[in-house]
């Protein structure tokens, strides 16, 4: 794979900010890096919704809300008026968690209802749905990515950061040939460096979710140097 440039790949990056504890400067320093560094988002809470927009104005930069968030077993209709309150406090974007309790007993139905309701809830704006990989069986994650193609959602998006685990290669590889080649496939949770971000975009990965957005970037020159033989 080449090596790309820090702004090619700053252009895959939804700069994330998720912590509970996160502070007003810490949102305010989340959008500053993603002006410098050009990042395509910022995820962020709902709470900090109306921040990020207010400090992102004037740049293409969207902000990318969370919905259900982490565990996604809220109420339906308390997911679609998250996305109604996100929305209308400008966010460009939604990451919805999938209810996984009830998919993982097979309401498959319940969960597709829901998740066409928050696509209709955000208007014609992505939503990325976060299935949460490290619950899944192989089986249960391609089941997932169907049911996300016939909801009319954009993304399919491996973990919240607070599973078992993060997005592995193994993962972001089925989720890109489960959906094929146009739908949107999000990498999240443990991309932390230059080496693992380009692994996961090589496997298939078309956006990376990651609060290391800059040490991927510094990393990226070291990765550029041949191996001494």
């Amino acid at each position: 794979m080449k090596i790309p440039t820090a702004q090619e790949l700053a252009r895959f990056i939804d700069h994330t900010l998720l912590k509970p504890e996160a502070s007003s400067a810490d949102i305010a320093r989340l959008c500053a890096e993603a002006r410098e560094h050009g990042f395509y988002a910022v995820c962020v809470n709902g709470s900090r919704v109306a921040q990020a927009r207010a400090l992102l104005e004037e740049t293409e930069i969207k902000v990318a809300a969370t919905v259900g968030f982490p565990l996604g077993a809220t109420d339906a209709d308390t997911k679609r008026f998250e996305t109604e309150a996100a929305i209308d406090n400008g966010a460009g974007e939604i990451d919805l968690v999938m209810n996984i309790g009830l998919f993982k007993e097979g309401n498959d139905a319940a969960v597709l209802r829901e998740l066409r309701d928050v696509v209709e809830a955000a208007d014609e704006r992505p939503v990325k749905v976060i299935l949460e990989t490290g619950l899944l069986t192989r089986e249960e994650i391609i089941r997932a990515c169907h049911l996300v193609l016939d909801s009319g959602a954009k993304f399919v998006k491996t973990s919240t950061g607070f599973g078992p685990r993060g997005a592995t290669v193994e993962d972001v590889r089925l989720l890109r040939e489960t959906v094929g080649e146009r739908f949107g496939v999000k990498a999240s949770g443990g991309v932390r460096d230059a080496a693992t971000a380009l692994a996961m975009i090589e496997a298939g990965a078309s956006r990376l979710g990651t609060s290391s957005g800059l040490a991927i970037l510094q990393g990226l020159p070291a990765l550029a140097i041949p191996p001494i033989l």
